[in-house]
């Protein structure tokens, strides 16, 4: 027996050791140093830029606080179920997007469309977080440069429009100027001779009201944003690309620094890092709520955003809206939630995680409606227009209505600098996981690769970043906005229902119910009892989640118009988009018939691999129980590796040799 005791104590010595330092069950790939580190990595994963300005956006778009029903009805249906799964699968197996399949390989597909998903997704976002650092740069002086019209403004440029007085002021030089232009009665303007109904040609306004109908005047910060930062004012469409921006693409650049920074050594240092970066936009949304309530106007701007317009609900768009903005605003199917989770101990409660992430994340995205919406109603007072003639969505409501908003405070550089950090620490830590998605995906699928994270983290972003430079031309916007409308759109859904079929047809909800309840115990946040939301799981996952997906998807096929407007996008933008979606779809089914080939038949294709199941010997004999009830060849020790450790063995102190059965297991 001394050789039995031998590897005991030195399991025992080993194990010691490693838990001194770090912690960790999984000694392999390493766990969260915390549970908090995993909250708010989810957390910040999921509450976005999205949440400041797409939500609000499409409140009042869609009949105000009206919204919030059908919003409600997706979280239900579709949020939470989707978020639960993805956790449940990466924290029972300890894998990412790629290897987490085992429980069905003909569904291996899945993890590569979510690793396109992300890694597409990784390049277009960091350029939005680009924009962000231009213009906190930007925003440390005395006078931000947004405030008026510079060099870089045109003739319609808000200050650079004269506003004639009618009374005693004309076009033909009778004016304070003394400039002689032609006048456009029925335009309500003055313009240079030989360029009618051309808005290069507009010099005043001789009647503002008929004049703002013609040619509006747009804000400084609207053209500093077209003009001076992104160059889309030079820019005809996404075929006309122009050169590189060299100070957007440094910013770009340093994008992608705090990311290799975050990421360079283990999931324990952006899960620090987090601590900020989930928890200050919290701070700056309050102040800035706080300002925004001593603003005039700002009750109009939200008495738009809550006023319900309950006639709404009939349009199936709204529906559709409510649906896919559930699926960004929590960043299910995107195979992030999958890698988080993938780095949690094996008893942690994925329940109560769920529900506050998911409902921590909604809640945000109301609370940002009110700060975004009280300057909105300062700003549609400022203008004299409607609320819905100010807000725009998509960066215009970021990048423009707030900038120029602030520029009416006292002390506007300061509040601009919280509002550019704030919308930083937004970003990061959606676009930490984005990025780690991608390398815990590679990681797993090549083992040896874990010794040199820091490398393959630098490589990554390198690869994206000389991917993403054509986002820092002047048409870049427009080559964004492609990707944003495709490369996160109807993939996502088809890789949601997708899962569910894998889940609840294949697997068997059952099975995975189980798997779940051995991880959980038999209660959840502290008190609720497992059993009695059992069966709300099972309903979703096999009928309600896949069946309202797919109802959204077809409403989506049935209302797409595609993005040729004849103007910044041809035909060819949608053949680019669909290239991007098709990308992902291909691998799914692509990957199924490969493994259908290897396999020998669609029957072995779905009958889960050997390896299937914790990645802890420990955690594979407390499955073994439930799962040999459904799979009766399940192996505690696939991979041979089974040795004596504290951890794995209980030795009765009162019993030796052969007697002793906590040795009957082990293998020498």
């Amino acid at each position: 027996m001394a050789a039995y005791e031998t590897d005991v104590e030195t399991h025992k010595a080993k194990l010691a050791d490693i838990d001194d330092e770090s912690g960790d069950e999984n000694t392999e790939r390493g766990n969260w140093s915390s549970k908090l580190d995993f909250l708010l990595s989810c957390l910040g994963y999921a509450v976005g830029l999205g949440n400041v300005w797409r939500f609000p956006y499409l409140c009042y778009r869609n009949g105000g606080g009206a919204f919030f029903i059908p919003y409600c009805i997706a979280l239900a249906f579709l949020g939470i179920p989707i978020f639960l799964l993805e956790l449940a699968i990466g924290q029972y197996s300890s894998s990412g997007p790629f290897t987490c399949w085992k429980y069905s390989p003909i569904f291996t597909g899945i993890g590569y469309g979510m690793f396109i998903v992300s890694a597409l997704v990784a390049i277009y976002y960091n350029m939005i977080i680009a924009w962000a650092f231009f213009y906190l740069f930007a925003s440390f002086t005395d006078e931000l440069p947004w405030q008026s019209c510079g060099d870089w403004s045109t003739n319609l440029c808000y200050d650079n429009v004269k506003i004639l007085n009618k009374t005693w002021e004309s076009c033909n030089g009778n004016n304070r100027w003394g400039k002689v232009w032609e006048a456009n009665v029925t335009q309500g303007i003055c313009y240079e001779t030989g360029m009618l109904n051309k808005k290069e040609g507009v010099r005043a306004y001789l009647d503002a009201d008929k004049a703002k109908d013609y040619f509006p005047r747009t804000l400084p910060s609207q053209e500093y944003f077209d003009n001076y930062v992104t160059g889309s004012g030079y820019s005809s469409g996404y075929d006309d690309l122009g050169g590189v921006r060299w100070q957007l693409a440094l910013c770009y650049l340093l994008a992608f620094i705090c990311v290799i920074l975050a990421l360079s050594k283990s999931i324990k240092t952006s899960g620090k890092v987090v601590y900020f970066t989930a928890t200050f936009p919290y701070i700056v949304l309050v102040i800035l709520f706080i300002r925004g309530l001593m603003l005039e106007g700002m009750e109009e701007g939200i008495r738009f955003y809550i006023t319900p317009d309950l006639n709404r609900l009939s349009d199936a768009q709204v529906w559709k809206d409510a649906a896919v903005q559930i699926f960004f605003s929590l960043s299910a199917s995107w195979g992030g939630l999958i890698a988080l989770a993938s780095y949690n101990k094996f008893h942690n409660d994925l329940l109560r995680d769920t529900l506050i992430v998911t409902f921590g994340n909604c809640l945000t995205s109301v609370f940002a409606g009110f700060v975004i919406f009280s300057y909105l109603g300062y700003l549609s007072t400022y203008m004299g227009l409607p609320v819905d003639e100010v807000a725009k969505s998509g960066p215009s409501l970021t990048f423009v209505v707030y900038p120029f908003a602030v520029t009416k405070m006292p002390i506007s550089p300061l509040w601009a600098i919280l509002f550019f950090v704030m919308l930083i620490t937004l970003g990061v830590d959606s676009e930490f996981v984005l990025v780690e998605t991608v390398i815990t995906s590679l990681m797993d699928r090549f083992p040896k690769l874990r010794k040199y994270k820091l490398f393959t983290v630098m490589t990554c972003c390198l690869l994206f970043f000389l991917l993403g430079l054509t986002l820092t031309t002047d048409g870049g916007i427009y080559m964004l906005s492609i990707m944003d409308t495709y490369s996160g759109g109807w993939s996502i859904l088809f890789i949601a229902i997708f899962e569910c079929i894998s889940v609840g047809w294949v697997y068997g909800i059952f099975r995975f119910l189980d798997d779940i309840k051995l991880m959980t115990g038999n209660t959840f946040c502290w008190c609720f009892p497992f059993i009695a939301f059992k069966y709300w799981w099972m309903l979703c996952w096999c009928f309600i989640t896949p069946l309202l997906a797919a109802i959204i998807m077809v409403f989506s096929w049935v209302d797409y118009t595609g993005m040729d407007n004849g103007a910044e996008y041809d035909v060819y933008a949608d053949l680019m988009g669909w290239g991007m979606t098709l990308v992902t779809i291909v691998c799914i089914v692509g990957t199924a018939i490969y493994v259908i080939c290897k396999t020998g038949g669609i029957k072995e294709a779905m009958k889960p691999n050997i390896e299937w199941g914790p990645a802890l010997v420990r955690h594979r004999r407390e499955a073994e129980y439930h799962t040999k009830r459904y799979a009766s060849d399940f192996v505690v020790d696939p991979w041979g590796l089974e040795t004596a450790s504290p951890n794995d063995v209980h030795l009765q102190s009162n019993k030796k040799g052969v007697d002793n059965e906590g040795f009957s297991n082990i293998r020498v």
